[in-house]
């Protein structure tokens, strides 16, 4: 018998399971909506599917996969609902064929992933481990040609991959850029960027956070004040995208105005300037520090960003690189956990 898509549409609404499952035990059963939900749940297809949806998976691993001559790299992250799960060697050995898998068929979306025959054996995978486990999300960064460089990095806990890359003048420069790198996914595993610059930033964000970081700072030197402690300077701004050149003019203006009060003699001021301009930026740039890779002083020499650390290491080599693209993932990002109340659940059940 001939399944139609309204079918197999019908059972996936039903069961939750995926759709080429839905399809095979329609198939199985000659389209009989009963037989085949049964089908479907004796494999323990529907019922992992159907785990409640207040059981919160933010716990599980990630999982990467680089080529042999770092011309690709695949991360992905997949989710448990506890730490001991993601300690089961079913469990990853599934995020490692979960990865292998993701990195050789190029999926564009979860969705269309786990529409496919592999999504059907990540299902089955799921069932006989018991317990609620979801493929979050995955990234993978391919190399155009040999004068792109890549590498990447998982910590130790198998919770944060990254995967970063540069445009280099040569393939020379990329081959040498290759340790560099590394370095670079190890910094952003550990200082969290959320964009690759501060030119990525959306205009609204950066408002909304100028907003909260200088009120947040104003509180701070409240305390500080009663403390009678030194107070934090308090910035107009929080990203290089606000610093037009109007903005830099005013400052220098500024700093003259002060210089001039101060009395000091006009001949120092070119000595004085480019530092306290520099300071200026420095007070003004924090969101962009914290969550622009390539504006964020770098873990293994603070006295660079990292986009200048790229740019001395390149140079070493004889050659130019910059940074074009990178991938985060941290197990559990964004998840609101649920937390149990012990007491309150006892003194419930009490009645």
């Amino acid at each position: 018998m001939a399944v139609t898509a309204a079918q197999v549409k019908e059972l996936r609404a039903a069961t939750d399971a995926p759709m080429m499952d839905c399809k095979k035990a329609l198939v199985e059963n000659d389209g009989d909506m009963e037989k085949a939900t049964s089908w479907l749940k004796e494999r323990g297809i529907a019922k992992a599917a159907k785990k409640a949806a207040s059981r919160i998976a933010a716990e599980g691993l990630v999982g990467l996969k680089i080529a042999d001559d770092f011309s690709k790299a695949t991360i992905v992250e997949i989710n448990s609902e506890t730490d001991f799960v993601a300690k089961n060697e079913g469990f990853q050995n599934l995020v490692l064929k979960t990865t292998e898998e993701v990195y050789s068929s190029n999926p564009s979306d979860v969705a269309g992933f786990m529409s496919t025959e592999f999504g059907s054996y990540f299902t089955e995978t799921v069932a006989k481990i018991g317990e609620k486990i979801e493929l979050r999300r995955f990234g993978t960064l391919e190399a155009e040609d040999d004068t792109v460089a890549m590498n990447a990095y998982v910590h130790s806990n198998n919770r944060i991959a990254v995967i970063v890359k540069a445009k280099c003048d040569s393939a020379k420069t990329a081959e040498g850029m290759r340790d560099t790198l590394k370095q670079v996914a190890m910094h952003a595993s550990a200082m969290k960027p959320t964009t690759l610059s501060y030119k990525d930033f959306d205009a609204e964000y950066v408002e909304s956070e100028t907003k909260g970081r200088i009120e947040a700072i104003k509180k701070e030197n409240e305390e500080l004040s009663r403390l009678k402690k030194p107070l934090k300077n308090v910035p107009l701004f929080v990203s290089m995208m606000q610093l037009t050149d109007e903005v830099m003019a005013k400052a220098e203006a500024d700093i003259k105005e002060m210089l001039k009060s101060q009395n000091k003699p006009e001949k120092i001021w070119d000595k004085i300037i480019p530092g306290s301009l520099a300071r200026f930026i420095d007070d003004n740039t924090t969101l962009d520090k914290e969550q622009a890779l390539l504006d964020q002083s770098y873990v293994l020499d603070d006295k660079k960003t990292v986009a200048e650390a790229i740019t001395a290491a390149a140079k070493a080599l004889g050659g130019t690189a910059e940074i074009t693209d990178f991938i985060r993932l941290e197990v559990g990002e964004g998840i609101e956990k649920k937390e149990d109340d012990f007491a309150a659940e006892v003194a419930a059940q009490m009645g």
